[in-house]
């Protein structure tokens, strides 16, 4: 499994929750995708960090950012970035 790390600084967190939780189940039903978090920073209220587990790299980028869902996705959220999300995928250690 993988876990993606978005890291979302926003100009209007207000927008940007209301936004997320309108489009979340475009997220949370893409097939291989296994849970996703978003939480709010509360040292910097304008940053959002978003937790995806993927079944792989391929599942995220394949089934979600090469298609439809992933506009509508950005579509909904990106109008309150501040600037574009760090996107990271991590790996356990066993």
């Amino acid at each position: 499994m993988i876990l993606e790390v978005a890291i979302i600084d926003v100009t209007d967190p207000g927008g940007f929750i209301e936004a997320y939780k309108g489009v979340r189940e475009v997220l949370v039903g893409t097939p291989g995708c296994q849970s996703v978090r978003m939480t709010h920073c509360v040292e910097s209220p304008d940053r959002f960090v978003l937790l995806v587990h993927w079944d792989s790299v391929a599942a995220h980028e394949d089934n979600f950012r090469a298609t439809d869902r992933f506009t509508t996705w950005r579509a909904a959220i990106s109008p309150f970035f501040a600037g574009p999300p760090r996107v990271e995928h991590f790996d356990d250690i066993d």
